[in-house]
């Protein structure tokens, strides 16, 4: 029974001097924490005032003259597109034309077989001859039956026959006359000459084919490029615009870039417009021509269309990307003297490309926010950085090094 009451106090003696160990320790941390918090408070705060600074880059807002632009989707058309085909039947005996060759009008292309046409043109040349000759002998006849007659030594009605075989042979010798120079015709049919001046495509027949006037296929295209057409579409609400311009008489210019809108082709101006707004798409077309003197429009190539409408005079111009949209419509942040943003509501003009034009809000020569507009609102403090260095974010933030490990690393190569 003693022994029981011995092991009962000895394990609460163990239990009360745990429990004070635990106390002490917690007591200790809880002092040492309440030491250092604030400390650490202290050296956190200026941390705090430059994240309340956003980072932001910013450009000046600019006065000059905008250019207005009506832009549009077109494809290039050939003004002259021909088929080159031969007008006679034979081998293809000469191809005198590379692929893709430029040429002018009369150019020589190829041959056909030409002695067919040669023997046809002697054939009628001789028939010509002897129908002359009859002609001759026949009028020859007519002066001695005249003189006859005078004698009334021969019938009248032989000179009256006299006569109209003369003009029987002569009108032999008409149809004499059309055959022969319907041989040189053909005969100048055997070489191929280049109707328009262009650019030549493929070659569709090579040389040794017999090839025949009724042939579809023809023997090359060729295509006009200088000048060149292109027919662009824009929409019907700027119609009258357009027409307002190209009624006055002024030249209207177009300028043609690539697919992606950004290298210039060429520069020509405003041809024709359509009698006729397309109903399924509510556009209309226009036609532009083009010198095309470096050759860098093609056939059915795809364009994009910017037309010279007007210039705008002494307008405040600013980037688009300072403007924000809101429940209140469009506005800019301004940047203050204090390095602190405004809201300013603006009233938006025509847009060009990079620029707008603002035509009420804003004054020359004010900064507004380009870049990092998103986290701003009225009043906030911002920092200014230069307009091609990117705005740091969470991903892009340098780490700290590890000097502990960079340390040891050092201890080790030592």
């Amino acid at each position: 029974m003693g022994e029981n009451k011995k092991t009962t106090l000895r394990r609460f003696r163990w239990t009360t001097g745990i429990a004070i160990v635990l106390l002490i320790t917690a007591s200790t941390y809880y002092i040492r924490h309440n030491d250092t918090k604030p400390t650490t408070e202290h050296h956190k705060q200026p941390g705090k005032l430059a994240e309340a600074e956003i980072a932001v880059a910013t450009k000046p807002v600019t006065q000059g003259d905008l250019p207005i632009y009506l832009t549009g989707l077109g494809t290039v058309t050939a003004l002259r597109t021909v088929t080159v085909k031969s007008r006679v039947d034979g081998e293809l005996m000469h191809v005198a034309f590379q692929e893709g060759q430029m040429v002018n009008v009369g150019d020589l292309l190829a041959e056909i077989d030409p002695r067919p046409y040669q023997a046809q043109l002697m054939q009628t040349e001789g028939q010509l001859m002897r129908d002359e000759a009859l002609l001759k002998n026949s009028e020859t006849d007519l002066v001695r039956y005249k003189t006859l007659l005078a004698q009334d030594s021969i019938a009248a009605q032989q000179t009256v026959t006299q006569e109209s075989l003369i003009k029987q042979n002569k009108g032999t010798l008409e149809i004499d006359r059309g055959l022969v120079a319907n041989a040189k015709l053909q005969l100048t049919y055997a070489r191929i000459t280049a109707p328009i001046s262009g650019r030549l495509g493929l070659r569709l027949v090579d040389q040794g084919n017999i090839v025949h006037a009724s042939d579809s296929n023809g023997l090359v295209v060729i295509t006009q490029i200088q000048p060149i057409a292109v027919v662009f579409t824009l929409p019907e609400d700027r119609l009258q615009d357009v027409m307002k311009k190209f009624h006055s008489g002024d030249k209207i210019s177009i300028d043609a870039y690539d697919r992606r809108g950004q290298t210039k082709l060429a520069n020509g101006q405003l041809l024709a417009v359509d009698n006729q707004i397309d109903s399924t798409t509510g556009t209309i077309k226009l036609k532009g021509q083009f010198n095309n003197e470096d050759g860098m429009l093609f056939s059915n190539q795809f364009v994009n269309i910017k037309m010279s409408m007007d210039t705008l005079k002494g307008v405040t111009i600013i980037p688009t990307s300072a403007i924000q949209r809101g429940t209140q419509g469009t506005f800019v942040y301004a940047v203050q003297d204090d390095q602190t943003v405004t809201v300013k509501p603006v009233t938006l003009g025509p847009i060009e490309g990079e620029k707008v034009a603002i035509l009420n809000g804003l004054q020359p020569n004010e900064q507004v926010v380009v870049d990092g507009a998103d986290k701003l609102r009225d009043g906030i403090k911002i920092k200014l950085i230069p307009r091609n260095k990117p705005i740091a974010t969470d991903a892009t933030t340098p780490q700290p090094q590890n000097n502990d490990a960079h340390d040891k690393s050092r201890k080790k190569g030592s």
